[in-house]
């Protein structure tokens, strides 16, 4: 039977020690090692956004005479569009969908605490058109961006129309 030095590891316990263990017992300076590089055949995490800044055309005017125009909308869901279903108003109007669900999906307006339906459905009409408008591009379609083509020289470009004012691009 072999014996060690008191207090000395023996060396079949340095070598079944971890190599950062075996390197502190051996008195050496330890480095973590790098962080393998992840496949090259894995892609790049994908965000998807889901949320979209707009402005309204004329605005929304609070009790205090406030213009409320800039907003967020933010996509909808299954339960957004199926919970006004429920509503009593909208059974009893089906045109008050709209209203209601777009004071489910607007998250933001101007400085307003809070945007519900009762502040949609005070809105100016041009600014509900714009708002459903732009509920159906980015929920429909998936982006505010549409295909256009120069007048002058044909030349085909996309614009975006999420958040711009009506006739800027």
């Amino acid at each position: 039977m072999r014996r060690s030095a008191v207090g000395a590891p023996s060396a079949s316990r340095v070598a079944e020690a971890p190599a950062a263990d075996r390197s502190a017992a051996a008195g050496a300076e330890v480095t973590p090692a790098p962080a393998a590089a992840p496949p090259a055949d894995v892609a790049p995490r994908q965000t998807l956004r889901t949320e979209f800044p707009f402005e309204l055309p004329r605005g929304y005017v609070d009790d205090n005479g406030t213009v409320h125009r800039n907003g967020v909308m933010r996509l909808s869901t299954a339960r957004d569009e199926l919970v006004p279903l429920r509503d009593v108003r909208v059974q009893q109007n089906p045109a008050y969908l709209s209203v209601v669900l777009l004071g489910r999906v607007i998250t933001q307006l101007g400085t307003l605490p809070s945007v519900h339906d009762g502040i949609v459905e005070s809105m100016f009409a041009s600014d509900l058109a714009f708002l459903q408008d732009f509920y159906r591009q980015i929920n429909a379609e998936g982006h505010t961006r549409a295909a256009v083509e120069c007048p002058h020289c044909s030349e085909p470009f996309e614009v975006e129309l999420g958040g711009s004012r009506l006739g800027e691009s």
